[in-house]
C-alpha cells in the first residue's frame, strides 16, 4: 500500500470494505502514525471512518472536536448520515452516505479537519445561517 498523504484527497482514501480491506488500511495507518481514515461501503450506501488513536503523539484541538462534531450535527440533522454517526473524540464514523463519491468528499474534509485545517469541512458542511 502506498503512504497516504496528510491529509489525503479524496481520490487517495482507501476503500476498506470488508475486513481484510479494513485490517490493511487501519495497519497502514498505524505504520505510518497517521489518523486512519477509510470509506466503506455497507450495502447500497457508504460509511465514513476516522480514528486518531493510529497515531498516539497526534492531538486534536478543541476547536477541530466543535467544528466536527456541528459538522455531523448539521449532517444528521439534513438526514445526509444517520443519526447513530459518531463525532469522536477520537473515533469517527458517518453512517449511510448516499454514494462514494460524497463518502470520499466528507472523508478527505474530516481528515483535514482532523490535521487542523477546517476548510474542506466547512466546503463541504456549510454552516447554516
Amino acid at each position: 500500500m502506498e503512504p497516504l498523504p496528510t491529509p489525503c484527497p479524496a481520490d487517495r482514501i482507501p476503500d476498506a470494505t470488508g475486513m481484510d480491506a479494513f485490517e490493511a488500511a487501519c495497519k497502514e495507518a498505524k505504520d505510518q502514525r497517521v489518523v486512519f481514515i477509510a470509506v466503506e461501503q455497507q450495502g447500497p450506501r457508504w460509511a465514513v471512518k476516522a480514528d486518531a488513536l493510529t497515531t498516539p503523539q497526534h492531538t486534536i484541538d478543541s476547536t477541530v472536536h466543535d467544528a466536527v462534531r456541528e459538522a455531523v450535527a448539521l449532517l444528521i440533522r439534513s438526514r445526509q448520515i444517520r443519526a447513530d454517526s459518531s463525532a469522536g473524540p477520537v473515533e469517527f464514523v458517518l453512517h449511510a452516505v448516499d454514494s462514494e463519491g460524497r463518502a470520499r468528499e466528507l472523508a478527505a474534509a474530516l481528515h483535514a479537519a482532523l490535521y487542523g485545517d477546517l476548510e474542506p469541512l466547512t466546503r463541504a458542511v456549510p454552516p447554516v445561517s
